[in-house]
């Protein structure tokens, strides 16, 4: 896993420093940014050698354990 993630604590500390009525987004699929709909805390797994779009790291495949806990904010799902 890597290094720079930032830690929850870390997050609030950085958070603390900006206006609070700043809209928070995500990266989008391609490009630009969306909104994010909701955060929960999941089960993951690290894998850094998939394609880039499918990220690094994800939901563990069934009977498979999750290496740790993360707080996951989850990206509006649009299909258009």
């Amino acid at each position: 896993m890597k290094e720079d993630i930032t830690r929850v604590a870390e997050l609030i500390e950085i958070l603390k420093t900006y206006p609070g009525d700043l809209p928070v987004f995500i990266s989008g699929y391609n490009s630009g940014y969306e909104c994010f709909y909701y955060l929960e805390i999941r089960g993951v797994v690290h894998q850094d050698e998939n394609i880039y779009h499918d990220g690094e790291f994800q939901i563990p495949e069934r009977g498979k354990s999750p290496e740790f806990m993360a707080v996951i904010l989850e990206r509006m799902f649009r299909d258009d």
